[in-house]
């Protein structure tokens, strides 16, 4: 078993109870945060995990028995999850996908789920052992008693299972973290293998739009701030220590202007991001909240970066082992690629969401950041 495996990496968001951490949000962000400010790939490695994925649905709406059969795994790492959504015909149209599921009873009486997906871009799953599956379901008898077509429903299947294809791992600009497609062709599970049994089909959005805060407002952010201080601490001593026309470059007004970003937007991320921890340790789901914290962050992350370059010049496009800058300059487009695209999450999440979202009323207990 590795490190991360054994110290119980992914298993901070898991309650102790099933061998995990039961970390609160802040305490997440922070680990998230630090690992971000060492290696991209493994802050991404440990973030899916622990965000929107099979653990944190399980959490909240899973059974018993899934809860107890699947989350020690995860929390052990005996079990690597991910979460399959994304499509070739559907990307931040979510609704849009054309993954189905059918019901189904069999000779023995029992009732089955036949699914056939096409996705891609998925985190993790070239390595997965479970994949948390998002799909229309489609119930032409009514077995479940929800009607035809229940509607999105999130289903937990096993890697192994026949009929399940893990692609090609797609290359997301030569940052080395595992992503690939997934197919599945007329491939069967148990109808208990919808996350909360019979009673979770049809509820699959629901579940979705509750659970993205979690990536939204704790792991892109943390992973942005990770990025910052990098940043805040290498451009500090670099420009304290090289030198043109006999002066440290700190000093002439043209460097400092982008310092000064740098730093100040360091620090106005790192107090937002414990804003937005704090408000969701209180038990909110601030879904609009959270989608202004993933694009502000993931932009100024990516305004940092940007300064950072311009001030290394030289040093900054030489990609080599004292080079700090470059990978994440080359990443950048991901964040604001991943979790929603930051265009339409501004337009549509953001604008479209918070003009039907009802105001929030401020009672004790509540910040008035939860819609």
């Amino acid at each position: 078993m590795g490190f991360y495996e054994r110290e119980g990496f992914f298993g901070l968001i898991i309650p102790e109870k099933f061998g995990g951490h039961g970390f609160t949000a802040n305490a997440h962000s922070a680990i998230v945060a630090k690992l971000a400010s060492r290696c991209g790939p493994l802050a991404t490695t440990v973030m899916v995990p622990n965000s929107l994925g099979p653990a944190e649905l399980l959490m909240h709406y899973g059974t018993d028995e899934q809860k107890n059969h699947y989350l020690p795994r995860l929390a052990r790492g005996e079990e690597m999850p991910c979460f399959a959504l994304t499509e070739p015909n559907a990307g931040s149209d979510a609704g849009g996908m054309q993954s189905y599921g059918e019901v189904y009873k069999d000779n023995d009486g029992k009732l089955y789920l036949k699914l056939n997906w096409d996705k891609r871009y998925i985190t993790l799953a070239s390595i997965s052992t479970v994949i948390g599956l998002a799909f229309k379901l489609q119930d032409p008898e009514n077995l479940l008693g929800k009607g035809e077509y229940p509607g999105i429903t999130a289903a937990l299947v096993p890697s192994d299972t026949k009929g399940v294809e893990l692609g090609k791992r797609h290359d997301p600009l030569g940052v080395p973290f595992h992503n690939c497609p997934t197919r599945g062709k007329d491939v069967v599970v148990p109808v208990d293998a919808i996350i909360g049994g019979k009673d979770g089909a049809g509820n699959g959005w629901r579940m979705l739009m509750e659970s993205l805060a979690v990536g939204r407002g704790i792991s892109l952010p943390a992973q942005s701030v990770g990025g910052a201080r990098t940043a805040t601490r290498a451009i500090g001593a670099y420009t304290a220590i090289r030198k043109q026309f006999g002066l440290n470059i700190g000093k002439f007004e043209g460097i400092e202007e982008p310092m000064a970003r740098i730093g100040g937007y360091t620090y106005l991320m790192d107090a937002a991001r414990g804003y937005i921890c704090g408000a969701l340790d209180q038990g909110a789901k601030p879904a609009v909240v959270t989608a202004i914290a993933k694009y502000n962050f993931t932009e100024l992350g990516r305004e940092i970066i940007n300064d950072t370059m311009d001030i290394l010049g030289g040093a900054g496009i030489s990609r080599g082992p004292r080079n700090i800058a470059a990978h994440s300059y080359i990443a950048s487009p991901i964040a604001i690629t991943v979790e929603g695209a930051n265009i339409l999450t501004r337009t549509l999440m953001i604008f479209g969401q918070g003009a039907i979202t009802k105001p929030s009323i401020c009672t004790e207990g509540n910040p008035g950041i939860d819609e």
